[in-house]
Parts: structure tokens; sequence; C-alpha cells
């Protein structure tokens, strides 16, 4: 038997391909699909399983995109219509050679969740690991939001029974595989950790420690953001996304197009934080190249053409592969030549002061500032914050800027810089006139020995 983790990283989502007997099982595979096809070819197996543990919100999935060019049977758990694949409920069974894959459901994160028991039939009866889906993370569990707070005590009670009732009995020693890692956005707290087992979470994960009604109350009281592209994922995954077969063709726009364009297009600018605040085409957006699978789902739509602004154009390939998984089909190609041929060209460009810490702090002595933290929540309650500022989140600023005075310089700061220089883009595209990105963010400001707020 030979089982791979497939990370995508940005999305911190896991994939699974199990193989035994010649035969291969992918479960909850991503769009790009080619290294399942790789993996399968390299061992010589045929995939004939595809799995989807439940319907994603945070990515589109790529089921119909490996059955079309394998021919593999797709699977999902009963509870949830869904437009293409086969039902499988409690107590189902699936083989792979000697390996057997048995469902077992597991609501609570949504409600036809399943999870997948992995049996060596040739060496033993008792279970070698569980694909949990987002039922269990190492040091976490699933959210329960996503059915709104009339039913959140009810799933948060359907999740604690899946895991108590399901999961723990499979035995200490059964490996844990759960589909998202550190960082993700379908937990709260999860571990960096790469693999785990039932015993060593009973044992560590602090969700496990408590009794039901604290379960439930916890994960009632939970704060999770929801990205406004959730619901575009929920149902492109539910109806079943459009085949693509490769990575987006990207197409070179010179600056004059791109003028042309302006008004038209989504210019989203990928450079780093200093690099944007130097010179920038006019009404552009700023995310970094790490940060577009997190961010986004919360500013880009999907039916206005997105073009990319780099330095030199490195690595659009692998950027491209961020906006498949998140289902932006509408990703149409890149400035030619880079910022630099716009620059040489004479074009309009604009600007945003870029500060250090210790320029905020001589600034905000003798003039009046609106600072602008839009860290997570989390963060700002485990760090604090900056005495004086106005606390609201990257994701909720678009729907806030009414908050936002207009009449004032507004410095933003985040953890690093990196979010600081997305807020100041989101302000400048809406007219604001004076504008600044704290290089450092909160990290910097610490480390510099300046004083903070917990109130």
């Amino acid at each position: 038997m030979i089982i791979r983790k497939i990370s995508s990283e940005g999305l911190s989502h896991n994939s699974y391909f199990i193989s035994a007997g010649g035969l291969a099982a992918v479960i909850d595979p991503r769009r790009d699909c080619g290294v399942y096809l790789d993996l399968a070819q390299e061992i010589g197996a045929r995939i004939v399983h595809i799995i989807e543990t439940h319907r994603n919100e945070d990515y589109v999935i790529g089921s119909l995109e490996l059955a079309a060019r394998t021919g593999a049977a797709i699977y999902h758990g009963h509870q949830m219509d869904f437009a293409y694949g086969n039902k499988v409920k409690d107590g189902d069974r699936l083989r792979l050679g000697p390996v057997e894959l048995r469902i077992i459901e597991t609501p609570g994160h949504t409600l036809e969740s399943i999870s997948l028991v992995v049996t060596d039939t040739e060496v033993s009866d008792i279970p070698y690991a569980v694909c949990t889906g987002d039922a269990l993370f190492a040091g976490d569990v699933g959210r329960t939001d996503f059915f709104g707070p009339e039913k959140r005590h009810e799933v948060s009670e359907m999740l604690f029974w899946s895991i108590w009732q399901k999961i723990l009995p499979l035995g200490d020693g059964t490996i844990v595989f759960p589909a998202h890692g550190a960082g993700s956005v379908c937990g709260s707290e999860i571990s960096d950790h790469e693999y785990t087992t039932v015993g060593y979470e009973k044992r560590t994960n602090p969700l496990l420690a408590l009794s039901k009604e604290e379960f439930i109350q916890k994960k009632v009281n939970e704060h999770h953001y929801l990205p406004p592209y959730f619901k575009k994922m929920e149902s492109v995954n539910r109806q079943g996304p459009p085949l693509t077969h490769h990575l987006p063709d990207l197409r070179p726009y010179p600056v004059k197009e791109i003028r042309e364009l302006q008004g038209k297009v989504q210019i989203l600018d990928i450079r780093s934080p200093t690099s944007f605040a130097g010179g920038h085409i006019p009404g552009s957006l700023s995310i970094w190249k790490e940060g577009i699978p997190a961010f986004a789902g919360w500013f880009l739509t999907y039916d206005t053409p997105i073009i990319l602004v780099d330095d030199f154009n490195c690595d659009l390939v692998e950027v491209s592969r961020h906006f498949l998984r998140l289902g932006y089909d509408n990703l149409k190609g890149y400035l030619a030549g880079g910022f630099p041929a716009y620059f040489k060209s004479g074009s309009p460009i604009g600007r945003i002061e870029a500060w250090s810490v210790h320029d905020l702090a001589g600034r905000l002595k003798g003039e009046d500032i609106f600072l602008l933290d839009v860290r997570d929540i989390a963060n700002v309650g485990r760090a604090g914050r900056i005495p004086g500022s106005r606390h609201i989140y990257i994701g909720e600023l678009p729907g806030r800027l009414g908050e936002v005075p207009r009449d004032l310089l507004v410095a933003a700061y985040c953890d690093a810089g990196y979010k600081g220089s997305l807020a100041a883009s989101i302000l400048a595209r809406n007219g604001y006139p004076r504008l600044a990105n704290i290089l450092g963010g909160m990290t910097g400001y610490i480390n510099a020995g300046y004083p903070v707020t917990r109130e």
C-alpha cells in the first residue's frame, strides 16, 4: 500500500493518493490534477476511485477534471444532492486490491461530510489510517458556522459525536489524514504537524479535552471570517466546475492596451509592498504572490477579466495555479515587459507612502493621523495593537469605508506590511488622497520596543 499526501500551498489543502494492487484512489483532488496522474504513472497504477470528503468551500474541487482524464468514479456523502458522482453512506466500502476504504459519516462541518477508514486487510483488520476531511485536524476540529447561528449548536453537537463515536474509537495508532494543515481558514488553530494520530490528538488536542457541553459552547462562540468567494465555491462544487484540461494560457498585454482597458478589467499587482508603494498603475489592487490564495477571493470578481502586474513576470505559471484552484477562469494575462515597461512609457504612476515603524512613532506625536489596523482579530488579541488605532479586518474594509475618514492621512498596518499594502490599494481605488503603509507592521513595532495596548 502506498499513501502520498499532496499539499497545495497557500490554501493549506491536503489531498491524498492511495494505491494498492495496481489500483488507486484520490481523496479531495485539486483542480490542477496532473500530480495524481504523474503519481499513478510512476507506480504503474490506475486511478479508479475519486472521493470527496465534503462539499469544499475554499477551493474548486478537481474531481470532474480527474475523472475526465481517468474514467474513475466519483463518490460523495449521501446527505447532499450533487449534480455529478455517486452517493455513499455509512458502512459502504470501496476496494483497492487488498486495501479497503470504509465510509463513515462524520457530519458537523457540513451535513454530508464523510471520513474514509483505510485498512490493509492483507496485514490486519485493524484500521491503518483515516482521512477525516474537515472533521478532525491536527490540534483542531472543523468550523461549524456555515449554516448560520440558528443551527450552530446543532451542527456543533453533530461534530462532537462524529469525532467521539466514529473517529476516536478507530484506535490510538490510527494515522489521521486531514484535508487541511496549518494556515487554513477551515480551522482556528490547526497545528503545523506533517502527520498526526488518533492517540496523539486525544492527548494533545485541546478541543478533545472538553465535555460535550464545553465543546459545543466553544464552537458556538468561535470566530471565523467568511470570505465572499466561499458561496461561489459551494455552488461550483455542488454543480461541478467546468473542465479546463490545462492551466490558463496567459496573454501578454502591452502598456497601451492596459491603459485602454483600465476600468474594464481587474488589474492585480502581485509585487512586494515596497515596489507597490514606489509606483503602481493607478487603480490596481495590491496582493503579493503568496497572498493570492488567502485574499484574492475577498476582492476579485468572477466576471471581469483579471490582468497581472509583476516586475519581471517570473513564475506566472505557478501564480496561475492559485487562480485555477479558486475558480478564477477569468484570469486573462499579464502586463508585457512587467512594470518597468509601464514606467518607461511615461504613463501616470500611483504612489503611497511607505513608513518604518520609527517614522510612524514620530508622526503620531505631532500629526493628526487615522491609524488603521487591518489584522485578523485573533492576532489583535494575541499581540495587542498600537495605541490610538482603529481595527477593521482587511477583508471587511471595502464594506466599512464609511468608518475611515477621507480628510486625514490614513496609515495602515498589519502583521508585517503586506496586508497594509492591500488596504492602501483599496483605499486609493476609492479616492483616498493621503495614504501610508507601515513596513514591518505590528511585528516591527513590537521588535522596536514601542508600547502596545490591549484595550
